[in-house]
């Protein structure tokens, strides 16, 4: 009888204790990285810092290259109409001899 209590305590004990391992969160942010609280986080290695520096510069290059050799895209593909070439009524103005301003 002492034995079969022994053995109960012994088993609750260790189900007591792998249940509050679970509770206990071991890695935080699925590995992706140091977890920090309150503290800065440690810097990136200069791979990752060399990395971004050079994708940045690609995307740049994309943007500006596409710019200077393909600028319909932000000006429209459509000839440049002057304005001053525009009469009033193209414009829906009245003439001026018409409205009550008139001279």
């Amino acid at each position: 009888m002492l034995g079969r209590t022994l053995l109960t305590r012994a088993l609750f004990l260790k189900s007591l204790k792998d249940a509050t391992s679970n509770i206990k969160q071991v890695k935080r942010n699925g590995s992706h990285g140091v977890w920090s609280y309150r503290v800065p986080p440690p810097p990136p290695s200069k791979k990752i810092v060399y990395l971004a520096e050079v994708l940045g510069g690609i995307c740049w290059w994309w943007i500006l290259y596409h710019l200077a050799t393909e600028p319909e895209h932000i000006y429209g593909e459509w000839p440049y109409i002057d304005p001053s070439t525009w009469s009033d009524e193209e414009l829906g103005v009245p003439p001026d001899s018409v409205g009550p301003l008139k001279n």
